[in-house]
């Protein structure tokens, strides 16, 4: 590639996004026009090597129309080399555009398991994306992926180079909006101010049932929205899902119910307290479930990156509910207004 070309691709790439499909892209890649014969494409082929890197597929172009993909080991063995290479390349299917998003693109690419993928705009061929440039992309949205579940804007830079103010701007965001959140938990509490006077040992166990709901939730969450950036889980399985953590949750509910009664017994609380702990768990065990398999695959819908839906967000959800379920089963119980 001239310098010329080069200087102009670095142009189209820098006026794309950091998720743009074209920061990713390589634009040194072999093509070959596709009236070439057998014979005429391998002497271009390995006039236009660079680098003992040798491809295992490239490009067949109609001037700089993308036709199709040849395998260079196809190429090769064809005894007939006068043959046309239209007539031994493969269609590419599966083709993406520089100002694709990265998320848009990551679920084919990990479900196909290319290695090599044009890159087109209007039908030409403007770059590609290679092995070592799809797990680059990979990898870059997994990082994004646990940054966000996290509670963290995606660092655009190694850790060791970003410095403790961009840290503070990148992470007092979300906790920020955590601690607002959060902040209605003390309104829950106070709110059931009563049910607390009357038993104090209902307090015991609010570290416990809050805890207990956002690790349940964080548990589902982590795996649905990996899932779903693998395309494994889309909105239409969302029954599928509800179903199956349901089940799931139940049988969890029930174990860490039997759980807290054991632990009550030990703390020698009453059996009403033990009662009210132990239905409180399981209820907000299946609540959690709820909340943590429906909102990643709701925010998909609306074009809403699920990953956002960070751990800490789901617990924190979960704290204030769980509480209000926790108060209002004692109210029951206890035989309060």
């Amino acid at each position: 590639m001239s310098s010329m070309q080069h200087c102009a691709a670095h142009l189209a790439t820098s006026a794309f996004d950091g998720d743009a499909i074209a920061q990713y892209m390589r634009t040194d890649f072999i093509t070959l026009p596709e009236h070439l014969s057998v014979y005429e494409a391998r002497e271009l082929f390995v006039s236009q090597l660079t680098s003992d890197d040798i491809p295992g597929q490239v490009f067949v172009v109609a001037g700089k129309k993308l036709r199709g993909s040849l395998s260079i080991k196809k190429l090769l063995q064809e005894s007939d080399t006068a043959q046309s290479i239209r007539y031994l390349m493969d269609s590419c299917l599966f083709r993406v555009k520089p100002d694709d998003e990265r998320q848009e693109v990551v679920a084919e690419l990990s479900e196909r398991g290319l290695d090599l993928v044009p890159v087109v705009e209007k039908g030409e061929l403007v770059g590609c994306l290679m092995e070592k440039e799809i797990a680059h992309l990979l990898e870059d949205d997994v990082t994004e992926d646990v940054h966000r579940q996290g509670a963290t804007l995606p660092l655009d830079k190694p850790y060791l180079e970003i410095s403790p103010w961009t840290l503070w701007k990148k992470r007092s965001v979300w906790l920020l909006l955590l601690f607002v959140a959060e902040a209605y938990t003390s309104s829950v509490i106070q709110h059931f101010e009563e049910a607390l006077e009357s038993a104090i040992a209902l307090a015991f166990f609010i570290p416990l049932l809050i805890g207990t709901g956002g690790n349940s939730g964080t548990q589902i969450t982590s795996t649905l929205v990996r899932s779903m950036a693998l395309g494994e889980v889309r909105l239409r399985d969302m029954g599928r899902v509800i179903r199956k953590e349901m089940t799931t949750s139940l049988l969890i509910a029930i174990t860490l119910g039997l759980a807290g009664c054991l632990r009550a017994w030990m703390m020698g609380i009453g059996m009403e307290i033990t009662l009210i702990v132990s239905l409180t768990l399981v209820c907000i065990t299946l609540w959690s479930t709820v909340v943590s398999s429906v909102i990643p695959l709701t925010l998909k819908r609306v074009g809403i990156d699920p990953a956002v839906v960070s751990a800490p967000f789901i617990a924190t959800l979960i704290d204030g509910t769980g509480l209000i379920i926790y108060f209002k089963i004692a109210q029951h119980f206890l035989g309060l207004s």
